[in-house]
C-alpha cells in the first residue's frame, strides 16, 4: 500500500548543523517522515506516538520549499548543506513531484556546497544539475552484500544491485560518491562486500556499526531481523572483520562514523589512486 502523503508549508527550510553534522552549516530536508520504512531508523524517534506507529507509511511534502529557498537572503556561497538529515530526499513520490530536484538549480545559483544523502537509484535523474556544483557529494547508502539480510531489515528499499548501479552512473558522470555502509548490516562476505563497493568508482567510503532499535513504533528492530543477526553471527567481531577487510581494498578512502561525514572529508578532491 503507498504511503499517505501529505502537504504543508514549512515555517524554514534551512536548519542550522547540530550534533552528528555539526560541521556542516546547515541540513535541508524537502520531506518530513520517509516510505523507506527502514526496521533501524532513528528518525522514527523524533516523530510523536502516533507517527511512530505509522512509520514508514506516510510522508509530509514541504511544498513551499523551493519558493522558500529561493526567496533567502544571506548568501550561501561556500556554505555546507546536507540533504537530507531525517529523511531520504529521494521518496518514491519524489519522481512525480521533482521537489528535490526543484531545489538543486537553486542550490547550485546561490554557491551553496552540498551532500546528498540518499538509498535511491532516483539521483540518477538529476544528474545534470548535480554537475552545476563546484562542490558536491552524492552519499549512497549500501548497508549489507545480502539481498535477504536487506529484505529483513529493510524491506522497502530499492535492491543493493541497483544501488551499486547507481553509485557507478553518478562517479562515472564525474559527480563524487561516497559508498556509506551506514550501519552496517550483517555481511556474508566481506572481500566481496569490499570488492562490490569498490567497482563503482566511488570515492570515500564510511562504516559504522550496527546497533539494533528498539520501542513499540514500526521503526524498532524487529524479531526476525535481530534472529537473522543471529544466526548469522553479527556481533562486534564480526563487524570488526568486515571493516579490516574493506580498509585492506579500498585504503585511506574509508572512514569510520562521524569522522566520515566530514564536509571536510566529502567535499575535498578525491585521494590519488
Amino acid at each position: 500500500m503507498p504511503p499517505a502523503i501529505e502537504c504543508y508549508d514549512a515555517g524554514q527550510i534551512l536548519t542550522p548543523g547540530a550534533g552528528y553534522l555539526g560541521d556542516y552549516d546547515y541540513s535541508l530536508n524537502p520531506y518530513v517522515g520517509c516510505a523507506f520504512g527502514c526496521s533501524y531508523c532513528y528518525a522514527a524517534f523524533f516523530a510523536t506516538p502516533e507517527r511512530q506507529a505509522s512509520w514508514g507509511d506516510w510522508v509530509r511534502v514541504k511544498r513551499n520549499a523551493a519558493l522558500k529557498l529561493s526567496r533567502l537572503r544571506r548568501s550561501l556561497a561556500g556554505k555546507t548543506i546536507y540533504m537530507s538529515s531525517a529523511t531520504d530526499p529521494y521518496q518514491p513520490i519524489e519522481r512525480r513531484l521533482e521537489l528535490t530536484r526543484s531545489l538543486l538549480p537553486i542550490l547550485a545559483e546561490k554557491g551553496a556546497r552540498l551532500v546528498v544523502q540518499t538509498r535511491s537509484p532516483l539521483v540518477v535523474r538529476d544528474i545534470d544539475l548535480l554537475q552545476r556544483f563546484d562542490r558536491v557529494c552524492v552519499n549512497l547508502s549500501v548497508t549489507t552484500d545480502s539481498e535477504a539480510v536487506r529484505r529483513a531489515f529493510e524491506p522497502r528499499n530499492p535492491p543493493i544491485a541497483d544501488r551499486l548501479r547507481a553509485a557507478s552512473t553518478v562517479a562515472a558522470a564525474g559527480i563524487p560518491v561516497a559508498i556509506t555502509m551506514t550501519p552496517l548490516l550483517p555481511v556474508e562476505d566481506p572481500a566481496e562486500l569490499a570488492r562490490l563497493v569498490g567497482r563503482t568508482g566511488a570515492s570515500r567510503f564510511v562504516v559504522e556499526s550496527f546497533s539494533p532499535t528498539a520501542g513499540r513504533f514500526r521503526g524498532g528492530t524487529g524479531e526476525p531481523a535481530r534472529e537473522l543477526a543471529r544466526r548469522m553471527h553479527w556481533d562486534g567481531a564480526a563487524y570488526e572483520r568486515t571493516r579490516q577487510a574493506l580498509i585492506r581494498e579500498l585504503g585511506p578512502n574509508v572512514r569510520e562514523g562521524e569522522a566520515g561525514f566530514s564536509p571536510g572529508y566529502l567535499l575535498s578532491s578525491p585521494a590519488p589512486p
